[in-house]
């Protein structure tokens, strides 16, 4: 994740009414999508990415508003996401040989009390932990979109159907008829990929 800052004394922020108010500005640049801080109060960022109309500037206004800096703890993203098995070299085939995903070699794998991985999936992780799963097993809903589960962002549904057919994994196609499936792991957790452009 990139992040950069780079201060002004004053940035003319554009109102509705189309009046400038020069006030003191940071802005800031994560992963490629600029946000202006307001550095007086930090109460709200402004998303300026050259709205052509003023109907885009207003939804970019109305959606940066509802972004508060002042009170919150600054969360970027979601850093790993912690996933029971029950035998790590099962869930390595599935999720590194299967899918695909990298192993992070740089992550302390023999420094906790279990085994483990952490694999990377774009810039975030999730952290394989061999551990006993209290979650039963049984009388799980069958679609895994009405049960807790993790959604990975893919380029091609198609692609991932045709793998899990040649693998014998059951899945469901989304209810909602977008371009996505939910599967289980070996262990049972659920999982979506739904495919983005």
């Amino acid at each position: 994740m990139a992040i950069r800052c780079i201060s002004f004394s004053t940035y003319p922020l554009f109102k509705p009414s189309l009046q400038t108010i020069p006030i003191p500005i940071c802005c800031l640049t994560i992963n490629n999508h600029r946000r202006f801080v307001r550095e007086d109060k930090m109460e709200k960022t402004h998303l300026l990415i050259g709205a052509k109309t003023s109907a885009e500037r207003d939804l970019l206004t109305q959606e940066a508003d509802s972004v508060s800096v002042a009170d919150d703890v600054g969360i970027l993203s979601i850093h790993h996401v912690g996933i029971l098995c029950e035998n790590l070299e099962r869930s390595l085939s599935f999720y590194r040989d299967l899918l695909g995903l990298k192993i992070n070699e740089a992550r302390p794998h023999d420094k906790l009390p279990y085994r483990g991985a952490w694999l990377w999936v774009g810039d975030e992780m999730i952290h394989l932990m061999e551990l006993p799963n209290p979650d039963p097993l049984t009388g799980r809903p069958e679609h895994g979109g009405r049960d807790r589960h993790h959604c990975f962002a893919i380029q091609n549904v198609s692609k991932l159907k045709e793998k899990f057919d040649k693998a014998g994994i059951k899945y469901t196609l989304s209810r909602s008829g977008r371009p996505a499936i939910f599967a289980r792991d070996p262990d049972g957790n659920a999982l979506e990929f739904a495919q983005v452009d």
